[in-house]
């Protein structure tokens, strides 16, 4: 019997957060996927929520669209901080990230 492996977020909703306590303030989050990402006048990098807005909240998530999955994964493997963290909205296990098995 095989089973078939499916890639993270193929059919779950997942999240992103950033740690800010981590963030180098470098931009690459932002360079990859400005729908997500932008860096606040801190100079430290935050999600927006869809309808554009910066979320400051320590540990705001917001929803990864699924058009974005990759910009927002490879985000969180280029981060220079490790502080990019995305998650599985049901069981809240991170699959990118420096958390991610």
């Amino acid at each position: 019997m095989t089973v078939q492996q499916e890639a993270p977020g193929d059919s779950e909703a997942l999240e992103v957060w950033i740690d800010q306590d981590l963030c180098t303030g470098d931009g690459i989050c932002a360079q990859y996927a400005p729908e997500v990402f932008e860096l606040d006048i801190d100079g430290l990098a935050y999600v927006k929520s869809a309808e554009d807005e910066l979320l400051q909240a320590p540990g705001a998530t917001t929803p990864v669209p699924l058009t974005l999955l990759r910009d927002v994964a490879d985000s969180a493997k280029e981060c220079p901080g490790d502080c990019i963290h995305v998650r599985r909205v049901s069981d809240r296990v991170e699959v990118y990230g420096p958390d991610a098995e």
